[in-house]
């Protein structure tokens, strides 16, 4: 479980999306007038969260893990979406926001982990079926 890279890449992605929760794109959101706009970002954060640390331990049945680190990219995906929105409702990339910028440069790179775990178990699940076919 430890040893596989998958691992290395779904743990990394649920650490990066907790320091989301404490960088100042997030204090942006839950600070909006639009109460929706930070209830969405977090909601689709603790999803993306829940579904990587949950398909860590899926170790053993690589199908379903593929299947969840799936709909954790679609999370991902649109808290990516929320992020921004956020963004630019700021007034977009701009010197006084290289630290909302950085913020929403993790969650662009916690999408990149997601997608390099899926690849990786994908290969793990073509592995074992080409074994398979060996004997």
């Amino acid at each position: 479980m430890i040893q596989r890279i998958q691992t290395l890449y779904l743990a990394l992605a649920v650490i990066l999306n907790l320091v989301v929760f404490f960088t100042p794109l997030y204090s942006h959101a839950v600070n909006d007038p639009a109460q929706w706009i930070g209830a969405g970002f977090a909601i689709s954060l603790t999803g993306a969260i829940m579904l990587a640390a949950a398909s860590i331990f899926l170790y053993k049945n690589r199908m379903n893990q593929i299947r969840w680190v799936k709909l954790g990219t679609y999370l991902q995906i649109v808290a990516a979406g929320f992020a921004a929105g956020i963004l630019f409702s700021l007034g977009g990339f701009g010197t006084f926001l290289w630290r909302e910028v950085i913020s929403s440069g993790l969650v662009i790179l916690v999408l990149m982990l997601f997608w390099l775990a899926g690849r990786a178990i994908k290969k793990d699940e073509e592995l074992v079926k080409s074994m398979d076919r060996i004997r």
